[in-house]
């Protein structure tokens, strides 16, 4: 399995990411239902887009982010061919705040939550 990094730069996946997160991702891993994944944006083969995973359809799978006033997913662009999925993303490493912004109690009791999986039987929110 080859392992890389990302980091979220738009807020299309809020509240799962925020941009500035950073992803562990697993490249050649089996995408299912839920899972996050990093793909190719169907327009602008250039463009790395984060979105997640709903399920198949004719034609590939149909993505969508988990904010639903971003529509730069599946309902715009339509189902994504196999070949343009990159990577599934296995965790969330969440950006630390600013410096100055939290005090050390409060970062130190916030850690567990920066890192979190991502995978589709871990996760409590659903793709709409």
């Amino acid at each position: 399995m080859r392992l890389g990094l990302a980091e979220v730069y738009n807020p299309s996946m809020l509240p799962t990411l925020r941009p500035g997160d950073q992803l562990l991702l697993s490249y050649g891993s089996r995408v299912r239902p839920g899972d996050v994944v990093v793909l190719r944006h169907p327009f602008q083969h250039d463009l790395l887009i984060v979105k997640r995973a709903v399920g198949r359809r004719r034609g590939g799978w149909w993505v969508v982010g988990d904010n639903p006033e971003v529509v730069n997913d599946s309902r715009e662009f339509g189902a994504v061919p196999d070949g343009l999925l990159v990577a599934r993303a296995l965790l969330r490493l969440r950006a630390p705040l600013r410096r100055g912004q939290v005090s050390l109690v409060s970062a130190l009791t916030g850690l567990p939550s920066a890192v979190r999986p991502l995978s589709a039987r871990s996760r409590r929110l659903r793709a709409r």
